[in-house]
Parts: C-alpha cells; sequence; structure tokens
C-alpha cells in the first residue's frame, strides 16, 4: 500500500487543542514541503459557499475576518510557510463539513485537534474529531 500525500488540511476553531493542532500541521508541512489550508466550518446562513484566501490573496495582505484563521495564518507564516491558504467552509455538521470540503478539493490529509474526552463525557457531546476519522477518504492525525 501507498500513501501519497499532496496537500494538507488543518481544522481550527481558536480552541486551545486547535492551536496545539496548528503547530503540529505547520511542522509537518515544513517536514514534508507539502501546501497547508486552514479550515473553519461556519453556518451556512453566514456563507452558503466556502469562502478560500489563497496564498497570492494573504501574501497581499487579504485576510479572513475570523480570528480562528488568522490565528493558525500568524504561526504558519512565522515559521516561513508559503504554499497556504485558509478557508471558511459552511456546515451544520462540522465533521461532514471538513471531510466534504477535503474531499472535493482533493485534499491527501487532515489533520484536527481533540480535547481527549472519554466515557459518558464522549457520550454525551460526541466528538467530531471521532467523526471525521469515521468519515473521511484519507488519513486523519488527531493532535492531543
Amino acid at each position: 500500500m501507498s500513501v501519497t500525500l499532496d496537500k494538507i488540511l488543518c481544522a481550527t476553531d481558536g480552541s486551545a487543542p486547535a492551536q496545539k493542532t496548528v503547530v503540529f500541521a505547520v511542522e509537518l508541512a515544513q517536514r514534508l514541503a507539502l501546501p497547508l489550508s486552514f479550515i473553519t466550518i461556519t453556518d451556512p446562513k453566514d456563507d452558503p459557499a466556502p469562502i478560500v484566501w489563497d496564498a497570492e490573496a494573504i501574501h497581499a495582505g487579504r485576510l479572513p475576518p475570523d480570528r480562528a484563521l488568522l490565528e493558525a495564518l500568524q504561526v504558519a507564516l512565522k515559521a516561513g510557510i508559503r504554499r497556504i491558504a485558509a478557508v471558511r467552509a459552511p456546515g451544520d455538521e462540522i465533521a461532514q463539513a471538513i471531510v466534504a470540503y477535503a474531499e472535493t478539493n482533493s485534499y491527501h490529509h487532515i489533520v484536527m485537534g481533540s480535547e481527549g474526552r472519554t466515557g459518558a463525557k464522549r457520550l454525551l457531546l460526541g466528538s467530531v474529531a471521532a467523526d471525521v476519522v469515521n468519515l473521511a477518504h484519507c488519513p486523519v492525525t488527531i493532535v492531543r
């Protein structure tokens, strides 16, 4: 079996686990010399279609308004990542929206964080990370 990694999608919402995930994804993109995109999921009423800021827009200073995406971009730019993008994608179901965007846009690896809930808390609250792992068409790295 051979795994091809051509580009990485990192899900972020600005939470503490997501901040650790951003650092991991930036380091992974550096080590593998791969393009890196950050995605945050928004209410479909606010954004009916994905909004993408590509490397050209980002390097020209046209940046997304989302705090989570801005913070992720700052980490990546400080680390010298040049092939970068930021995405606001709509979705009622976060995991489905992440996987659908990754699949539609030919991402080969998804990186995301998890709070590491177990037992009753996980059963009551569910886990977006676990849902992404179950739905994904490609490898998923969960950062805790």
